[in-house]
């Protein structure tokens, strides 16, 4: 691939583009595979990366924003973790490589490594649209991650925790993940990082849930503090599907969310649940596109927000109901607490109706700590600086007590208490 830098490009731009042209004799694919890798960072140089005149990337300027980009994969020492629950299945990607002996009783577990090189890969690797950044840097340095097949009728009585550890350095990983007919599941994707040098991150993670089926998915982020963090999730959830999505993002420099969901079965329903915490002076994105596409389906979305600092936070919400989706029941809500005068959030909420006998709405609330609540605890000898960051732990919980596993919500609740200790 010739690439010849023009002057409109940033310092970050410039160092992808030199990192793929020194990566690219060791990233594994075949032909094909890299007639799309070379045409989406292409694309990308091309483009730029997104500014705030692209809509979708309004509130986060990711071409000035970032700033760091490692020129290899990292050299750092990366372990598995003890697992967020005791007793489940671990899986782990070390500095962004899988386990050739991965496996979990009655689970089919490849490696992604190989549907590179034998070029099955190469359809997944194409970009969602024109703004698709976080497709496009991924599909280009993806080396390695796992294709799980879980068979109809699967039932997991432990979870099954996907582990990211890394030390530093580029990692970018791929999760194609299919879940047959009548699945109950726990799945838990965990990305964390250990000491080491700053790190650019992706992960996308490509998800089909099969008729009938129960899923609760973990998405939990804990990068460190100089880290860039993009994750993509692609949900197609089917017949009488249920889908339970916590979101939790805990660390990271700056960090990109997107969770892009298709609701194409009749029945189907999508609990989504976030929280972002956010400190120091650190910017981290969500943005949701979920689309109605079949009559007599729901979702409900409620992201809780507490932000400290200078940190910055996005939340972007997109509901789509399809002229043949009657009887959707779609509701979105953004609660954020600001702790700081300098902090800021910024919240876009939108509906798209094309259907006449729906349900939908949504809602925002920015606020700071009731102050009739803190005189509360702070009149019966609670500190002021504990009696913030109980009312705080309260306001985010709530969201974790939902889960009915007791063992993973006093896991995530760990966490939160670990992170708040640190920054309130």
């Amino acid at each position: 691939m010739n690439i010849q830098t023009t002057n409109r490009l940033t310092s970050a731009e410039t160092a992808l583009i030199e990192a793929y042209n020194d990566q690219m004799g060791d990233l594994p694919g075949d032909g094909e595979v890299f007639a799309v890798r070379d045409r989406l960072l292409d694309e990308l140089k091309t483009a730029g990366l997104p500014t705030r005149r692209v809509e979708a990337w309004h509130y986060t300027d990711f071409k000035n924003l970032l700033r760091l980009v490692p020129s290899d994969i990292g050299k750092g020492l990366a372990a598995a973790l003890p697992p967020m629950v005791e007793g489940s299945s671990v899986v782990t990607l070390l500095q962004g490589k899988a386990s050739e002996k991965a496996a979990v009783k009655n689970l089919t577990i490849g490696r992604y490594a190989d549907s590179l090189i034998n070029g099955t890969a190469a359809v997944g690797l194409e970009a969602l649209g024109n703004d698709d950044a976080i497709g496009r840097i991924n599909a280009s340095f993806v080396r390695d991650g796992y294709v799980i097949d879980f068979p109809d009728g699967t039932e997991l009585d432990v979870p099954l925790e996907v582990q990211f550890v890394h030390a530093g350095g580029q990692i970018h990983s791929r999760l194609p993940i299919s879940f047959g007919a009548d699945v109950k599941a726990t799945f838990i994707e965990r990305h964390h990082a250990v000491e080491g040098a700053a790190a650019l991150v992706s992960s996308v993670s490509e998800v089909k849930i099969g008729k009938g089926s129960e899923i609760t998915w973990i998405i939990l982020q804990e990068q460190g503090s100089e880290d860039t963090h993009l994750g993509q999730l692609r949900i197609d959830l089917g017949e009488d599907a249920k889908l339970k999505l916590f979101v939790i993002n805990a660390g990271g420099k700056l960090v990109r969310q997107e969770l892009y969901i298709k609701v194409s079965g009749e029945g189907a329903d999508l609990t989504l649940r976030g929280i972002n915490l956010l400190g120091g002076d650190t910017h981290t994105d969500v943005t949701m596109v979920l689309g109605h596409d079949v009559p007599n389906t729901g979702s409900t979305e409620v992201i809780r927000n507490v932000v400290f600092d200078r940190a910055r936070g996005v939340f972007q919400g997109m509901i789509r109901v399809a002229p043949d989706a009657q009887k959707t029941d779609a509701k979105m809500a953004c609660n954020t607490l600001l702790m700081s005068d300098d902090a800021e959030f910024s919240v876009k909420p939108e509906l798209e109706i094309f259907a006449d006998d729906v349900q939908c709405g949504h809602g925002a609330t920015v606020a700071d700590i009731d102050k009739n609540h803190l005189y509360y605890l702070m009149a019966r000898g609670i500190p002021e600086n504990k009696a913030r960051a109980m009312l705080v732990n309260a306001f985010v919980a709530e969201i974790v007590e939902e889960l009915e596993d007791e063992a993973l919500v006093e896991a995530l609740e760990g966490v939160i208490s670990a992170w708040l200790e640190k920054h309130a």
